[in-house]
């Protein structure tokens, strides 16, 4: 799993998980395991079609509990209502056509679709069949009626199925199947705010083939962009060049650029969309200037030689100038500091000079190229923290937590 999208922090929420008769149907086992990592409990209910794929003492080893068969099959006599009164998602994947079918038919002769069907809490479908089936007008007429009723779809994706047809069918990434499931048991308590975010480092090109920038991967960002999504806002991802996966969905929007001049015309452009804008990215101060086309040559220089650096704008203290009111403004700052005394004086000084609302400062050692971060925290209002070591994701979230205070 990567580490921007490890969120423990679902202690306590449980997940029922139904599995339909697909050759994708071996490809939810691994959902469990995801989930369990962030703390939520799982349960499965597997169809007798699924069964023919996979058998259910799969997800009982991989720690589903309790793992579902037929009707009547169990000892209890009410199994078709447990999972709406014991889970507070479902997620359905994959989904196939017949299962569609049923839940927009509200039929209830199987486990599943009973379960379903006395499930009053969100539920997500992940659909995956053959690509003639899904743009069949049956399948879309019933996909229509589901999405009225409120269920979440994820997927399905284009390319190659099973058959070897080409074209929407296959089950969506299981990174977006585990991310929408967490999205489910998740509060849509930042639904109808917009989030523009920074991430990542900038690179500087001097000739074809050298650049200068820094060890940035990115995930402090990443991690509060997803995590900003699965909490209800709308993303405005401005990537550096990093090698991350993120969400692919209405509400989310990925603009990837190179150098820090590209990064600051994007998310100028993209400013007056958003409620807050959140600036992770170790942008280069300063940039060589170019050598020109072609690869610079060793033998131009065998004695060596010098280059001139020009400063690159300040990204965050340019947008903070040019924000509207209403707007909050979060900086990051990583800094070469003896100790935390000695960050929480660099961050009360770049508060000040940037124009920040809030400064998330870190040591370099503490954070850089780390799956984790030790922070100090301090907005414009007085408030100040020193957060110890946690994972990025959960740092993301009190950062979001912060920003939310800022509102009321």
């Amino acid at each position: 799993m990567e580490k921007h999208l490890l969120f423990k922090l679902f202690s306590g929420k449980r997940l029922h998980l139904g599995v339909c008769g697909s050759v994708a149907a071996f490809r939810a086992a691994e959902l469990v395991h995801r989930w369990q990592d962030t703390g939520a409990d799982v349960s499965a209910t597997l169809t007798a079609a699924a069964r023919r794929f996979v058998t259910p003492l799969t997800f009982q080893a991989l720690g589903a509990q309790p793992v579902y068969g037929d009707m009547f099959d169990g000892q209890e006599p009410f199994e078709h209502l447990e999972p709406g009164q014991t889970a507070h998602a479902m997620v359905i994947a994959p989904a196939t056509a017949d299962m569609l079918a049923r839940l927009a038919q509200g039929r209830a002769d199987d486990m599943l679709s009973a379960q379903a069907l006395a499930f009053d809490g969100p539920v997500v479908v992940a659909p995956a069949m053959n690509p003639r089936m899904w743009q069949n007008p049956a399948t879309q007429s019933n996909v229509d009626i589901l999405r009225e009723r409120g269920f979440l779809f994820a997927g399905p994706e284009s390319g190659k199925v099973a058959c070897s047809d080409e074209g929407q069918g296959r089950l969506a990434d299981l990174r977006m199947i585990y991310l929408a499931g967490l999205k489910a048991l998740t509060p849509q308590d930042m639904e109808g705010q917009s989030v523009l975010i920074t991430l990542g480092p900038t690179r500087e090109v001097w000739d074809d083939v050298r650049f200068w920038t820094n060890a940035s991967t990115g995930t402090m960002g990443a991690s509060i962009a997803v995590a900003a999504w699965l909490r209800g806002a709308e993303v405005y991802a401005v990537c550096g060049p990093v090698e991350l996966w993120l969400p692919e969905d209405p509400l989310f929007h990925r603009y990837d650029v190179v150098s820090a001049v590209q990064m600051l015309d994007a998310a100028q452009r993209l400013w007056g969309r958003a409620t807050a804008g959140v600036f992770t990215a170790a942008v280069a101060d300063f940039r060589p200037e170019p050598h020109g086309p072609g690869k610079f040559k060793k033998d131009r220089a065998e004695e060596g030689f010098s280059l001139r650096f020009l400063p690159n704008a300040d990204i965050l203290r340019t947008l903070a100038e040019e924000r509207s009111e209403g707007q909050i403004v979060v900086g990051f700052a990583a800094e070469s500091v003896p100790d935390m005394d000695a960050l929480a004086a660099a961050v009360h000084c770049k508060l000040s000079y940037k124009g920040a609302d809030i400064i998330v400062g870190n040591r370099i050692s503490d954070g850089f190229a780390r799956a984790s971060n030790r922070v100090f925290v301090a907005d414009t209002q007085g408030r100040e923290e020193f957060w110890p070591d946690m994972p990025k994701p959960h740092a993301a979230w009190k950062i979001l937590d912060w920003i939310r205070s800022l509102e009321v």
